[in-house]
Protein backbone atom coordinates (compact mmCIF):
# COMPACT_ATOMS: atom_id res chain seq x y z
CA UNK A 1 0.00 0.00 0.00
CA UNK A 2 1.39 3.54 -1.20
CA UNK A 3 2.31 6.24 1.38
CA UNK A 4 0.42 9.34 0.67
CA UNK A 5 3.43 12.00 0.93
CA UNK A 6 1.61 14.93 1.26
CA UNK A 7 -0.68 13.25 4.22
CA UNK A 8 2.60 12.53 5.84
CA UNK A 9 3.73 15.52 5.89
CA UNK A 10 1.06 16.70 7.38
CA UNK A 11 1.16 14.25 10.03
CA UNK A 12 4.49 14.94 10.53
CA UNK A 13 3.24 19.04 11.37
CA UNK A 14 0.54 17.79 13.62
CA UNK A 15 2.99 15.98 16.00
CA UNK A 16 5.47 19.29 15.76
CA UNK A 17 2.67 21.31 16.94
CA UNK A 18 1.79 18.64 19.70
CA UNK A 19 5.34 19.13 21.26
CA UNK A 20 8.03 16.25 19.09
CA UNK A 21 10.68 17.46 17.45
CA UNK A 22 10.74 17.56 14.11
CA UNK A 23 13.77 15.26 13.36
CA UNK A 24 12.11 13.11 16.15
CA UNK A 25 9.19 12.31 13.68
CA UNK A 26 10.14 13.43 10.64
CA UNK A 27 12.96 10.18 11.51
CA UNK A 28 10.27 7.57 12.56
CA UNK A 29 8.35 8.70 9.33
CA UNK A 30 11.05 8.52 6.82
CA UNK A 31 11.61 4.79 7.56
CA UNK A 32 7.88 4.28 5.45
CA UNK A 33 9.30 5.40 2.37
CA UNK A 34 11.27 3.35 0.08
CA UNK A 35 12.00 6.13 -2.65
CA UNK A 36 14.80 8.81 -2.44
CA UNK A 37 13.29 11.38 -4.52
CA UNK A 38 10.04 10.47 -2.14
CA UNK A 39 11.90 11.23 0.77
CA UNK A 40 13.61 14.58 0.07
CA UNK A 41 10.01 15.46 -1.04
CA UNK A 42 8.50 14.93 2.54
CA UNK A 43 11.74 16.58 4.41
CA UNK A 44 11.48 19.46 2.33
CA UNK A 45 7.59 19.92 2.75
CA UNK A 46 8.05 19.39 6.51
CA UNK A 47 11.12 21.96 7.30
CA UNK A 48 8.93 24.10 4.55
CA UNK A 49 5.88 24.24 6.80
CA UNK A 50 7.91 24.36 10.19
CA UNK A 51 9.93 27.20 8.84
CA UNK A 52 7.26 29.64 7.70
CA UNK A 53 4.13 27.67 9.88
CA UNK A 54 3.51 31.56 11.35
CA UNK A 55 2.89 33.33 7.50
CA UNK A 56 0.89 30.09 6.73
CA UNK A 57 -1.52 29.60 9.59
CA UNK A 58 -1.87 33.68 9.40
CA UNK A 59 -2.81 33.05 6.03
CA UNK A 60 -5.20 30.24 6.34
CA UNK A 61 -6.66 32.28 9.13
CA UNK A 62 -7.91 34.78 6.73
CA UNK A 63 -9.08 32.41 4.56
CA UNK A 64 -11.16 30.71 7.08
CA UNK A 65 -14.56 32.14 7.97
CA UNK A 66 -14.39 30.50 11.30
CA UNK A 67 -11.47 28.90 13.45
CA UNK A 68 -10.83 24.99 13.13
CA UNK A 69 -11.40 23.38 15.92
CA UNK A 70 -8.42 21.52 18.16
CA UNK A 71 -9.42 18.21 17.25
CA UNK A 72 -9.26 18.87 13.53
CA UNK A 73 -5.58 19.21 13.60
CA UNK A 74 -4.89 16.96 11.12
CA UNK A 75 -6.88 18.52 8.63
CA UNK A 76 -5.57 22.24 9.85
CA UNK A 77 -2.39 21.09 9.26
CA UNK A 78 -2.81 19.24 5.58
CA UNK A 79 -4.43 22.63 4.55
CA UNK A 80 -0.78 24.19 5.65
CA UNK A 81 0.79 21.73 3.55
CA UNK A 82 -1.40 22.89 0.63
CA UNK A 83 -0.75 26.28 1.07
CA UNK A 84 3.58 25.82 1.23
CA UNK A 85 3.19 23.98 -2.09
CA UNK A 86 1.33 26.97 -3.71
CA UNK A 87 3.64 29.52 -2.09
CA UNK A 88 6.66 28.63 -1.95
CA UNK A 89 7.25 25.23 -3.83
CA UNK A 90 7.76 25.26 -7.78
CA UNK A 91 5.09 22.36 -7.36
CA UNK A 92 2.31 23.39 -10.05
CA UNK A 93 -0.81 24.68 -8.92
CA UNK A 94 -3.53 22.19 -10.30
CA UNK A 95 -1.27 19.55 -8.97
CA UNK A 96 -0.84 20.74 -5.28
CA UNK A 97 -4.50 21.79 -4.88
CA UNK A 98 -5.32 17.75 -6.34
CA UNK A 99 -3.15 15.83 -4.63
CA UNK A 100 -3.87 17.57 -1.06
CA UNK A 101 -7.91 16.66 -1.53
CA UNK A 102 -6.90 13.58 -2.53
CA UNK A 103 -4.61 13.25 0.97
CA UNK A 104 -8.33 14.17 2.50
CA UNK A 105 -9.88 10.94 2.17
CA UNK A 106 -7.45 8.96 4.32
CA UNK A 107 -8.35 11.32 7.04
CA UNK A 108 -11.91 9.80 7.30
CA UNK A 109 -13.24 12.98 7.58
CA UNK A 110 -16.26 13.25 4.88
CA UNK A 111 -15.63 17.26 4.79
CA UNK A 112 -12.34 17.74 4.84
CA UNK A 113 -12.10 17.39 0.98
CA UNK A 114 -14.58 20.53 0.42
CA UNK A 115 -12.65 22.65 3.10
CA UNK A 116 -9.25 21.90 1.47
CA UNK A 117 -10.14 22.58 -1.88
CA UNK A 118 -12.34 25.58 -1.27
CA UNK A 119 -9.75 27.24 1.05
CA UNK A 120 -6.49 26.09 -1.49
CA UNK A 121 -8.56 27.39 -4.52
CA UNK A 122 -9.40 30.76 -2.50
CA UNK A 123 -6.18 31.36 -1.88
CA UNK A 124 -5.44 31.13 -5.87
CA UNK A 125 -7.53 33.66 -6.53
CA UNK A 126 -6.60 35.84 -3.78
CA UNK A 127 -2.79 35.60 -4.35
CA UNK A 128 -1.84 39.14 -5.15
CA UNK A 129 -4.45 40.88 -2.39
CA UNK A 130 -2.48 38.07 0.24
CA UNK A 131 0.77 38.43 -0.74
CA UNK A 132 0.63 42.34 0.40
CA UNK A 133 -0.70 41.46 3.33
CA UNK A 134 2.20 39.31 4.60
CA UNK A 135 4.28 42.17 3.56
CA UNK A 136 2.17 44.46 5.75
CA UNK A 137 2.24 42.18 9.28
CA UNK A 138 5.48 41.31 11.28
CA UNK A 139 4.56 38.27 12.00
CA UNK A 140 3.70 36.67 8.55
CA UNK A 141 6.60 38.93 7.25
CA UNK A 142 9.10 37.46 9.25
CA UNK A 143 7.76 34.13 9.87
CA UNK A 144 8.25 33.97 13.70
CA UNK A 145 5.93 34.59 16.68
CA UNK A 146 5.15 37.74 18.46
CA UNK A 147 7.41 36.94 21.01
CA UNK A 148 10.49 36.22 19.03
CA UNK A 149 10.23 39.12 17.37
CA UNK A 150 10.09 41.12 20.45
CA UNK A 151 13.12 39.23 22.53
CA UNK A 152 15.06 39.63 19.72
CA UNK A 153 14.77 43.15 18.78
CA UNK A 154 15.05 44.31 22.11
CA UNK A 155 18.56 41.79 22.39
CA UNK A 156 19.85 42.76 19.26
CA UNK A 157 18.52 46.64 18.19
CA UNK A 158 20.71 46.76 15.31
CA UNK A 159 20.81 43.28 14.09
CA UNK A 160 17.14 41.43 14.30
CA UNK A 161 15.90 41.95 10.85
CA UNK A 162 19.15 40.33 9.74
CA UNK A 163 18.60 37.25 12.52
CA UNK A 164 15.12 37.00 11.52
CA UNK A 165 16.06 36.73 7.89
CA UNK A 166 18.74 34.23 8.50
CA UNK A 167 16.21 32.56 10.52
CA UNK A 168 14.49 31.47 7.61
CA UNK A 169 17.20 30.58 5.13
CA UNK A 170 18.88 27.28 4.30
CA UNK A 171 21.60 26.29 6.16
CA UNK A 172 25.11 25.75 4.44
CA UNK A 173 26.48 22.44 4.59
CA UNK A 174 29.14 22.20 6.25
CA UNK A 175 32.13 20.59 6.97
CA UNK A 176 35.73 19.62 9.50
CA UNK A 177 38.71 18.19 7.67
CA UNK A 178 40.31 15.52 10.08
CA UNK A 179 43.35 17.33 10.20
CA UNK A 180 45.43 13.66 11.83
CA UNK A 181 44.17 12.76 8.29
CA UNK A 182 45.09 15.58 5.61
CA UNK A 183 45.65 19.21 5.28
CA UNK A 184 41.84 21.04 4.55
CA UNK A 185 43.25 22.03 1.49
CA UNK A 186 43.85 18.52 0.25
CA UNK A 187 40.46 17.43 0.85
CA UNK A 188 39.05 20.32 -0.80
CA UNK A 189 41.39 18.93 -4.12
CA UNK A 190 39.43 15.68 -3.65
CA UNK A 191 36.36 17.35 -3.78
CA UNK A 192 37.57 18.79 -6.67
CA UNK A 193 38.14 15.64 -8.33
CA UNK A 194 34.66 14.25 -7.62
CA UNK A 195 33.11 17.79 -9.88
CA UNK A 196 32.19 18.84 -5.87
CA UNK A 197 32.61 22.45 -5.16
CA UNK A 198 33.37 24.07 -1.73
CA UNK A 199 35.23 26.99 0.17
CA UNK A 200 37.09 27.17 3.03
CA UNK A 201 35.27 28.81 6.18
CA UNK A 202 37.96 30.76 7.05
CA UNK A 203 37.14 31.90 10.61
CA UNK A 204 37.90 28.29 11.49
CA UNK A 205 40.99 26.47 10.85
CA UNK A 206 39.28 22.96 9.50
CA UNK A 207 36.10 24.20 8.51
CA UNK A 208 34.89 24.25 4.32
CA UNK A 209 31.55 24.68 3.00
CA UNK A 210 30.22 22.83 -0.03
CA UNK A 211 28.37 24.85 -2.74
CA UNK A 212 25.68 21.95 -2.80
CA UNK A 213 24.78 19.33 -0.45
CA UNK A 214 25.08 16.37 -0.80
CA UNK A 215 24.26 12.65 0.71
CA UNK A 216 27.58 12.62 3.28
CA UNK A 217 28.54 9.21 3.29
CA UNK A 218 28.86 10.11 -1.20
CA UNK A 219 31.55 12.13 0.04
CA UNK A 220 34.99 11.38 -0.47
CA UNK A 221 36.93 9.44 2.79
CA UNK A 222 33.26 10.13 4.79
CA UNK A 223 33.57 6.42 6.01
CA UNK A 224 37.39 6.50 6.30
CA UNK A 225 37.28 9.51 9.07
CA UNK A 226 38.31 12.32 6.82
CA UNK A 227 35.54 14.41 7.79
CA UNK A 228 32.61 15.56 9.80
CA UNK A 229 29.71 17.16 8.90
CA UNK A 230 29.86 20.27 11.47
CA UNK A 231 28.81 24.05 11.38
CA UNK A 232 31.45 26.27 11.37
CA UNK A 233 30.75 27.95 14.60
CA UNK A 234 30.62 25.05 16.55
CA UNK A 235 33.81 24.03 15.46
CA UNK A 236 35.54 27.41 17.35
CA UNK A 237 34.58 25.34 20.40
CA UNK A 238 38.14 22.90 20.13
CA UNK A 239 39.71 26.01 18.71
CA UNK A 240 39.72 28.08 22.05
CA UNK A 241 40.26 24.98 24.28
CA UNK A 242 43.91 26.09 23.86
CA UNK A 243 44.39 22.22 24.48
CA UNK A 244 48.04 20.51 25.01
CA UNK A 245 49.69 17.40 25.20
CA UNK A 246 48.99 15.01 28.83
CA UNK A 247 45.55 17.14 29.87
CA UNK A 248 42.91 15.53 31.33
CA UNK A 249 39.53 16.99 29.08
CA UNK A 250 35.89 17.01 30.21
CA UNK A 251 33.15 17.66 27.73
CA UNK A 252 30.03 18.05 29.65
CA UNK A 253 27.38 18.10 27.67
CA UNK A 254 28.69 15.48 24.69
CA UNK A 255 26.14 14.33 22.24
CA UNK A 256 25.89 14.15 19.51
CA UNK A 257 29.85 14.46 19.96
CA UNK A 258 30.84 16.79 17.06
CA UNK A 259 33.28 18.96 19.58
CA UNK A 260 34.34 15.87 21.61
CA UNK A 261 35.68 14.21 18.61
CA UNK A 262 37.12 18.03 17.46
CA UNK A 263 39.05 17.97 20.44
CA UNK A 264 40.78 14.36 20.26
CA UNK A 265 41.72 15.45 16.80
CA UNK A 266 43.25 18.64 17.61
CA UNK A 267 45.37 17.01 20.37
CA UNK A 268 45.54 13.59 20.03
CA UNK A 269 48.01 13.38 22.87
CA UNK A 270 45.55 14.23 25.40
CA UNK A 271 45.74 12.12 29.09
CA UNK A 272 42.27 11.28 28.84
CA UNK A 273 38.84 12.62 27.41
CA UNK A 274 35.79 11.95 30.02
CA UNK A 275 32.43 12.61 27.79
CA UNK A 276 29.07 13.03 29.79
CA UNK A 277 25.53 13.17 28.34
CA UNK A 278 22.33 12.16 30.08
CA UNK A 279 20.07 11.55 27.34
CA UNK A 280 20.64 7.15 26.97
CA UNK A 281 19.21 7.95 23.26
CA UNK A 282 21.99 10.33 22.35
CA UNK A 283 24.82 8.63 23.62
CA UNK A 284 25.03 5.93 20.61
CA UNK A 285 25.47 9.25 17.78
CA UNK A 286 28.80 9.78 20.21
CA UNK A 287 29.91 6.70 20.22
CA UNK A 288 29.18 5.87 16.67
CA UNK A 289 31.28 9.31 15.68
CA UNK A 290 34.08 8.08 17.85
CA UNK A 291 33.95 4.30 16.06
CA UNK A 292 34.06 5.71 12.42
CA UNK A 293 36.72 8.66 13.16
CA UNK A 294 39.07 5.74 15.52
CA UNK A 295 38.79 7.86 18.30
CA UNK A 296 38.98 6.68 21.99
CA UNK A 297 36.89 8.78 24.86
CA UNK A 298 35.44 7.68 28.28
CA UNK A 299 31.91 8.22 27.47
CA UNK A 300 29.66 8.32 30.75
CA UNK A 301 25.82 7.97 30.46
CA UNK A 302 24.61 10.45 33.39
CA UNK A 303 23.32 13.72 34.12
CA UNK A 304 26.78 15.73 34.53
CA UNK A 305 24.99 17.41 37.29
CA UNK A 306 25.10 14.71 39.53
CA UNK A 307 28.44 14.96 40.16
CA UNK A 308 28.85 12.43 43.24
CA UNK A 309 27.52 9.59 40.83
CA UNK A 310 30.08 9.97 37.67
CA UNK A 311 32.81 11.77 38.71
CA UNK A 312 36.52 10.16 39.99
CA UNK A 313 37.81 13.05 41.93
CA UNK A 314 40.67 13.75 39.46
CA UNK A 315 40.45 17.38 38.28
CA UNK A 316 40.13 18.22 34.60
CA UNK A 317 42.81 20.50 32.81
CA UNK A 318 40.05 22.05 30.61
CA UNK A 319 35.92 21.69 30.99
CA UNK A 320 33.85 22.34 27.70
CA UNK A 321 30.76 23.30 29.00
CA UNK A 322 28.23 23.26 25.63
CA UNK A 323 24.96 24.21 27.81
CA UNK A 324 21.62 23.17 26.98
CA UNK A 325 19.80 25.99 25.79
CA UNK A 326 16.90 27.83 23.82
CA UNK A 327 18.46 26.91 20.66
CA UNK A 328 17.64 30.12 19.28
CA UNK A 329 21.03 30.56 16.88
CA UNK A 330 20.08 27.44 15.41
CA UNK A 331 16.76 27.95 14.08
CA UNK A 332 17.54 27.71 10.12
CA UNK A 333 18.43 23.63 11.18
CA UNK A 334 15.61 23.40 13.68
CA UNK A 335 12.64 25.72 12.36
CA UNK A 336 10.64 23.71 15.17
CA UNK A 337 12.19 25.79 17.38
CA UNK A 338 10.26 28.65 16.83
CA UNK A 339 6.96 26.80 17.43
CA UNK A 340 8.20 24.55 20.19
CA UNK A 341 9.98 27.00 22.39
CA UNK A 342 8.29 29.15 24.91
CA UNK A 343 9.42 32.50 26.40
CA UNK A 344 8.93 31.29 29.93
CA UNK A 345 11.81 28.64 28.79
CA UNK A 346 14.96 31.57 28.60
CA UNK A 347 14.70 31.81 32.29
CA UNK A 348 14.51 28.80 33.12
CA UNK A 349 17.21 27.54 30.81
CA UNK A 350 19.27 30.47 32.41
CA UNK A 351 18.90 28.83 36.04
CA UNK A 352 19.78 25.70 34.78
CA UNK A 353 22.90 26.98 33.06
CA UNK A 354 23.80 28.73 36.13
CA UNK A 355 23.70 25.63 37.74
CA UNK A 356 25.81 23.86 35.58
CA UNK A 357 28.71 26.42 36.18
CA UNK A 358 28.12 26.31 39.48
CA UNK A 359 28.84 22.45 39.93
CA UNK A 360 30.97 21.54 37.24
CA UNK A 361 33.81 24.74 38.48
CA UNK A 362 34.79 23.43 41.54
CA UNK A 363 36.14 20.44 39.17
CA UNK A 364 38.40 22.52 37.16
CA UNK A 365 42.33 22.19 38.76
CA UNK A 366 43.49 26.32 39.28
CA UNK A 367 45.17 27.10 36.55
CA UNK A 368 43.05 25.34 34.30
CA UNK A 369 40.22 26.53 31.85
CA UNK A 370 36.53 26.16 31.25
CA UNK A 371 34.93 26.98 28.03
CA UNK A 372 31.24 27.92 28.00
CA UNK A 373 29.08 27.86 24.82
CA UNK A 374 25.77 28.18 23.91
CA UNK A 375 23.38 27.82 20.47
CA UNK A 376 21.35 30.86 21.85
CA UNK A 377 21.56 34.60 20.63
CA UNK A 378 20.01 35.74 23.65
CA UNK A 379 22.01 37.49 26.48
CA UNK A 380 19.79 36.35 29.65
CA UNK A 381 21.84 33.03 28.15
CA UNK A 382 24.77 33.91 28.04
CA UNK A 383 26.89 37.27 29.24
CA UNK A 384 24.29 37.21 32.11
CA UNK A 385 24.94 33.88 33.78
CA UNK A 386 28.87 34.85 33.21
CA UNK A 387 27.98 37.68 35.27
CA UNK A 388 26.34 35.82 38.05
CA UNK A 389 28.67 33.12 37.69
CA UNK A 390 31.54 35.30 37.92
CA UNK A 391 30.28 37.58 40.63
CA UNK A 392 29.93 35.11 43.47
CA UNK A 393 33.74 33.20 42.02
CA UNK A 394 36.67 35.23 43.29
CA UNK A 395 39.00 32.38 41.52
CA UNK A 396 37.03 33.04 38.69
CA UNK A 397 38.56 35.95 35.63
CA UNK A 398 37.72 35.85 31.87
CA UNK A 399 40.23 34.82 29.98
CA UNK A 400 39.21 37.14 26.79
CA UNK A 401 38.86 35.82 23.52
CA UNK A 402 40.98 37.57 20.98
CA UNK A 403 39.62 36.26 17.95
CA UNK A 404 37.93 38.70 15.03
CA UNK A 405 34.75 36.25 14.95
CA UNK A 406 31.38 37.51 15.85
CA UNK A 407 30.78 40.38 17.69
CA UNK A 408 32.36 41.40 21.31
CA UNK A 409 30.18 41.42 24.40
CA UNK A 410 30.83 42.66 27.67
CA UNK A 411 31.89 39.23 28.63
CA UNK A 412 32.47 36.19 25.44
CA UNK A 413 31.81 36.49 21.86
CA UNK A 414 28.34 36.21 20.02
CA UNK A 415 28.11 34.95 16.52
CA UNK A 416 24.67 35.71 14.97
CA UNK A 417 22.72 33.57 12.68
CA UNK A 418 24.20 34.16 9.09
CA UNK A 419 27.47 35.73 10.41
CA UNK A 420 30.07 34.41 8.39
CA UNK A 421 27.30 32.04 6.83
CA UNK A 422 27.96 30.52 10.92
CA UNK A 423 25.05 29.43 13.02
CA UNK A 424 24.29 31.70 15.73
CA UNK A 425 27.04 30.67 19.17
CA UNK A 426 28.27 32.15 22.03
CA UNK A 427 31.51 31.17 23.65
CA UNK A 428 33.31 32.61 26.66
CA UNK A 429 36.78 31.42 28.16
CA UNK A 430 37.05 31.60 32.49
CA UNK A 431 40.16 30.59 34.12
CA UNK A 432 40.80 29.74 37.40
CA UNK A 433 43.11 31.14 39.16
CA UNK A 434 46.34 29.74 40.71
Amino acid sequence: MSVNLRLLAAQIINDVTNGRSLSDSLDASLTTIKDARDRAFVQAVSYGVCRFYTRLDIVLSRLLKKPMKEKDSDVHALILVGLYQLMDMRVPPHAAVAETVNAADKLKKSWARGLINAVLREYLRKKEEMDKEIKSDPESDYAHPAWWIEAIKEAWPEHWEAILTANNAHPPFALRVNRQHLLREAYLEKLETKGLKASVIPETEQGIVLEMAAPIDTLPGFSAGDISVQDGAAQLAAEILKLAPRQRVLDACAAPGGKLTHIIEREPDLAEVIAVEKDPLRMPDIKDNLLRLKLKAKCICHDVAAIKDWWDGQLFDRILLDAPCSASGVIRRHPDIKLLRQISDIKRLAQEQLHLLEVLWPLLKPGGLLVYATCSIFPEENTDVLRRFLAVHADAAEDKLENTWGVPCAIGRQILPGMHGMDGFYYARVSKRL
